[in-house]
């Protein structure tokens, strides 16, 4: 009775995990959290969204320099961009510019002080609204920079910078249209500086 006594009080004890052992699961366990937290990133960053620093002043007044944006990469495998849309892509000179969509493949534009006109049509412009009227307002035009109509070609867009006196853009030959395979992504969301924490609007 005394031996089955024993046992039954040492079988407890001899169960239970060692301290060593279970520091040694829970590390790896972190190993493998960690591991797939950063296989997760690498993923995100490479296939999906990437992060994108405005640099200059040519999309003011809607992004300025500094700002921090979030590009989605994998919407236009999916389709074609849009009108108004603003894009990152990657300029002649080897370097990533952001602009605006303006026209599409097969359109014709051109660019009149402040009009611009889509075949033929003038293009309503809502995110400069209030920078062209405070212009006027001051006795001049917000763009100085006109551009002669030209056809899209296919597979590429026309764009602008929301800064149309000072861009870089496909108006200069040097830029250009942007090509389909020069796009990197649509910018989706301003996530620095904090109090400009917002999805972008089209």
């Amino acid at each position: 009775m005394e031996h089955k006594e024993q046992d039954e009080q040492l079988t407890p004890a001899a169960a239970a995990p060692r301290p060593a052992e279970v520091l040694k699961k829970e590390g790896w366990e972190w190993v493998k959290a960690l591991a797939i937290a950063a296989a997760l990133v690498i993923i995100i960053r490479l296939w999906l969204f990437t992060p994108f620093i405005v640099d200059g002043i040519s999309m003011e007044p809607n992004f300025f320099t500094g700002e921090r944006l979030i590009v989605n990469k994998i919407l236009y495998d999916i389709r074609k961009p849009k009108r108004n849309e603003v894009i990152v892509f990657l300029a002649p000179e080897g370097k990533d510019y952001i602009k605006r969509v303006i026209a599409l493949p097969g359109e014709t534009v051109r660019v009149e002080g402040d009009h611009v006109y889509v075949n033929g049509t003038e293009l309503d412009q809502p995110y400069l609204k209030e920078a062209i009227e405070k212009a006027h307002q001051e006795g001049h035009a917000y763009n100085v920079r006109d551009f002669p109509e030209t056809k899209v070609p296919e597979g590429a867009v026309f764009v602008m910078g929301d800064n149309r006196s000072h861009s870089s853009d496909s108006r200069e030959p040097s830029v250009g249209f942007a090509t389909y395979k020069q796009i990197a992504g649509r910018a989706e969301f301003i996530f620095w500086p904090l109090n400009k924490l917002s999805f972008i609007h089209f």
